[in-house]
């Protein structure tokens, strides 16, 4: 009797013992563990942020570079239009080596892969711009891409004077000093083997021709080499194939279509940014003597002379993109 007992007391200690012992071991995880998590999360955030700053790029570069350049041959009865200029490199790439191995860099800036969420604006030249008083809040994005010769000085309080990216070809390039950005990088757009021809020429300074262009272009730049990158050609065939649905059989009667420098920077900024605003998109087509451009007295008429570009159905393109909240405009509805 006492020996039965006395081993049911030892069972029951033993059972108190190791509940104490497993509300102990409890009660120490409890304390461990927010140690452990925390530890744990510090060592992923700097393992992640070495992985990003030194092992791939925070944004997708829109620009063509050399190693772009497949150095392939294209038989004559394979150039279709998804092969040639301004949608691929593939007819032009003896134009394209000699104008990247005359430029200094094909890369984004430092400055814009340093920001973890890139917030871009594309401000378009329509006259809707004027009297907004956009300025400053245009300013404030952490890109801003202008179109052609659009200008800033003068204008400063409606569009910003603010400017990361400025989109051209020959025809449209600023070329007013005045209007000089040590802060721009000059996105040049080729829609021609000469365009190419072009840029070379103003770069080593040859004497320029302007046969071939439908505008005579400047003779020279106002940017330096180091302010000038080549658009891959990609960019302006998402623009025409993926966003605007433009036809890829052309008859030969027909000219050809290509999409605006707006909806070409759009496709740009799409590539590279985490998110996208426009202004200056929204035009008059009720009143064709309406202003066409924020700066100038050219009126809405001038634009039934636009053969190449499909102005109804990029109106259709931008308001597909506001309604599905892929691009968000300050400047109201398209």
């Amino acid at each position: 009797m006492m020996y039965s007992l006395h081993n049911t007391c030892r069972r029951t200690i033993g059972k108190i013992k190791s509940r104490m012992g497993n509300l102990k071991k409890r009660r120490c995880i409890k304390l461990l563990l927010p140690g452990f998590l925390l530890t744990s999360f510090c060592f992923y955030l700097m393992y992640f942020r070495t992985t990003i700053d030194h092992r791939s790029p925070k944004h997708q570069s829109p620009f063509l570079c050399l190693s772009d350049i497949s150095h392939s041959k294209v038989p004559v009865n394979e150039k279709t239009i998804l092969k040639i200029l301004p949608f691929s490199s593939l007819t032009a790439e003896r134009y394209f080596r000699a104008t990247l191995n005359n430029l200094k860099s094909c890369e984004l800036p430092a400055s814009i892969n340093k920001v973890p969420c890139l917030k871009c604006i594309v401000v378009g030249n329509g006259a809707v711009l004027q009297n907004k008083s956009l300025g400053k809040q245009i300013d404030s994005y952490d890109v801003v891409i202008r179109l052609n010769s659009g200008p800033v000085i003068g204008y400063e309080n409606d569009v910003g004077n603010k400017t990361t990216f400025r989109l051209c070809y020959p025809e449209s390039i600023i070329s007013d000093p005045s209007q000089y950005d040590a802060n721009t990088i000059l996105v040049f757009v080729p829609f021609k083997p000469l365009d190419l021809r072009w840029l070379v020429d103003v770069i080593v300074k040859n004497k320029v021709s302007d046969r071939g262009f439908w505008k005579k272009p400047p003779a020279s730049i106002i940017y330096r080499n180091n302010q000038i990158r080549i658009l891959n050609p990609s960019i302006v065939k998402r623009a025409a194939f993926d966003l605007l649905k433009l036809p890829m059989d052309i008859p030969i009667e027909k000219p050809p279509q290509y999409p605006t420098t707006g909806i070409i920077a759009i496709s740009m900024a799409l590539t590279m940014c985490n998110e996208v605003h426009v202004a200056g998109f929204k035009y008059d087509f009720i009143n064709m003597n309406s202003t066409l451009h924020y700066y100038s007295n050219d009126t809405m008429s001038s634009m039934g002379k636009m053969l190449y570009h499909n102005i109804s159905a990029e109106q259709i393109l931008l308001k597909q993109l506001k309604s599905s909240n892929t691009v968000f405009d300050l400047t109201g509805n398209f």
